[in-house]
């Protein structure tokens, strides 16, 4: 074997490879014989297409380019595309919101009204008929929004009366469930301040007689995902003991728990398209557990029984039907993909799409789950130590570190090393991976650690991890990077300004001034940041002091800041402060503003270039050579 400094080592997970190694599934159906998923596609501008895999397992392309099944309700989207038993699609264009209609090798036809105020999301082909979550934007900061029934006729797309209104009466909406006879709808609903991980409530209306009940939810209790077993009894999660958990429910019985477990069967509803779970029309329930790794397991009057799945991190279970079901995620190896399972014979589980890469599982490091006692309490984390089949280090050198932190900041990693990962790992550069405070995947107390202490509990986390790395001797404690966005960005900038943990930071679309953001993102956050750090004007002093940019001078280490033009959650004028504070006070830096590029790169071209960048980053702070990737001059 070679033996080379850590960061130089001579990798085949470039940049490009890596732009093409994870596709990401966005939803996922059973229609007649055949699977049929969303996935974006990197080297089309990151355009979600619709591909369908038929019984002879030949794949091919239902959604054509230029179409783009991208919904921006909630300005995260979800749910952009749904089909019919009989395979005719129904999308939400990117480009107009407007929901279409096309039968594979047909044109497509909308199938709403063309409108500067409406979007839609949410999508559910359900007994028949196609419902949607509209959002509909005025004059006022809160969008208006409601469940609604689109016909599929076309009637639609001339006449706005003829897409009817089934349930409307709070700020948000999400997660339309049709009885099997038609007569009920539930749906989850909350209200600002809360976020939908914080307080919601399940309602379910009579649609005959317009009486709407809430059947559960409430303070500190927020159900998600009704899904009815009968005409009279649904299936939910929900967390009235600090972990998600499923509930049968009579509509005139009493909740009862099923199969209670120390794991979480939800998660974050960022999204509006998210499924923890499904049954079968015989009653068993495939569900996701996540106790900081995901597990899938069946649920049936005999018992309950893990399924051989390879997924272990981001699970999802997109359909159930008969005994064949549809789970997405990412295994153990890193590898993103989706994948059936037959119930009665689930030894066999067909891989549909992804689930392979460009080069050998010798190159993706295992993840080594970490535990570390933090002023806050325990916290979580993933270690993803250097890994290269053909090179070592020398024996009297420690890796540099990257330790990598999620956004949300209501969001959770599991133990899957990405693409991203195995990029740095296989150079030499070890990566650290952590859930700190506020994250799910561990039960509501460890998700509400966060409440009032962002800027704080995160920061203090994530300083504890990485020295824990660096006191055991598996880092070196003088090259310890961070790295994030979003949310992520404001904790490597809070960091970097209050630690002395972190030689350099990596900042994507990052928060720099919290004022700023809850004055100028959008209405799904709005009032995030209450429960983060307190309401304003109240707290605004709190909001003055953690805030890195209200404290320029402490910005002493190297940024590199990446961001894109059309980003509406973060604009790009807190990147644009945040350069400017570093020139003013003399700190290396770059920044680098991507064209066309909104919250979270999806463009092929803007992947490369910002792996690259992060590389050549590093090497320049951290003094390492970065074979095959341009060098970065930092101003």
């Amino acid at each position: 074997m070679d033996t080379l400094p850590y960061g130089s080592w001579p990798s085949p997970v470039t940049a490009e490879a890596v732009s093409r190694a994870t596709p990401r599934v966005d939803g996922a159906r059973l229609v007649g014989d055949e699977v049929w998923w969303g996935e974006s596609v990197p080297a089309e501008g990151g355009r979600v297409a619709v591909k369908r895999r038929r019984a002879d397992g030949v794949v091919d392309t239902i959604l054509p380019a230029p179409a783009n099944a991208r919904s921006s309700v909630h300005e995260y989207g979800g749910g952009a595309w749904t089909a019919s038993d009989d395979g005719e699609l129904f999308y939400v264009e990117k480009t107009d919101q407007r929901v279409y209609g096309l039968r594979p090798g047909a044109e497509a036809r909308p199938l709403t009204p063309a409108s500067d105020t409406d979007r839609h999301g949410g999508l559910t082909w359900q007994h028949g008929a196609l419902l949607a979550v509209r959002e509909r934007h005025g004059d006022g900061r809160v969008p208006d929004r409601a469940i609604v029934r689109i016909p599929t006729d076309g009637s639609g797309a001339e006449d706005a009366d003829a897409v009817a209104t089934l349930a409307a009466g709070s700020t948000f909406l999400a997660q339309p469930a049709l009885s099997p006879d038609g007569s009920r709808l539930a749906w989850i609903a909350w209200d600002h301040p809360d976020m939908p991980w914080d307080a919601t409530r399940l309602r379910v209306a009579d649609l005959s007689t317009g009486e709407v009940r809430d059947l559960a939810g409430g303070e500190r209790r927020a159900p998600l995902q009704p899904v009815w077993l009968a005409d009279d009894e649904l299936l939910y999660a929900d967390d009235p003991d600090g972990r998600w958990n499923l509930v049968r429910h009579r509509l005139d019985g009493a909740p009862q728990p099923v199969a209670p477990a120390d794991a979480d069967t939800g998660g974050g509803l960022w999204v509006l398209g998210t499924r923890w779970f499904d049954a079968t029309a015989d009653g068993r329930i495939v569900a996701v557990r996540t106790n900081g790794a995901d597990d899938v397991v069946e649920i049936a009057p005999s018992g309950i029984r893990p399924l051989p799945l390879p997924v272990v991190a981001g699970a999802a279970v997109e359909h159930a039907r008969d005994a064949r079901v549809l789970v997405s995620g990412a295994d153990a190896h890193g590898r993103s993909g989706l994948w059936l399972i037959d119930l009665d014979a689930p030894e066999s589980v067909l891989p549909v799409a992804g689930g392979d890469a460009a080069w050998g599982d010798e190159w993706m490091p295992p993840a080594r789950a970490l535990v570390t006692e933090g002023p806050h309490g325990p916290v979580h984390a993933f270690a993803y130590a250097p890994t290269n089949p053909g090179v070592v280090a020398p024996a009297d050198e420690r890796p540099p570190y990257v330790v990598l932190v999620h956004g949300g900041p209501t969001s959770h990693v599991g133990p899957a090393p990405s693409a991203k990962t195995a990029f740095f790992t296989s150079r030499g550069i070890g990566v650290l991976d952590v859930n700190y405070g506020g994250s799910t995947g561990y039960g509501r107390a460890y998700r509400d650690r966060l409440k009032g202490q962002w800027g704080v509990v995160d920061v203090d986390d994530v300083a504890v991890a990485a020295s824990a790395l660096s006191e055991a001797g598996l880092a070196d404690p003088g090259r310890i990077a961070i790295a994030g966005g979003s949310a992520g960005g404001w904790t490597v900038l809070a960091a970097v300004t209050t630690t002395d943990v972190f030689a350099a930071g990596i900042s994507r679309y990052g928060v720099g001034d919290a004022r700023a953001l809850a004055e100028d993102t959008h209405d799904f956050e709005a009032r995030y940041l209450d429960g983060l750090i307190g309401p304003l004007p109240a707290a605004e002093d709190v909001y003055l002091e953690r805030s890195p940019l209200s404290h320029p001078e402490r910005f002493r280490v190297p940024l590199l800041i990446l961001q894109g033009s059309e980003d509406r959650v973060v604009p790009p004028s807190q990147a644009e402060a945040i350069r400017d504070a570093l020139v003013a006070h003399g700190v290396p830096h770059a920044y680098v503003l991507y064209e066309g590029e909104g919250h979270g790169f999806r463009r092929a071209e803007t992947v490369v270039d910002s792996l690259q960048r992060e590389l050549a980053f590093l090497g320049a702070v951290f003094g390492f050579a970065t074979p095959g990737v341009p060098a970065l001059v930092l101003d």
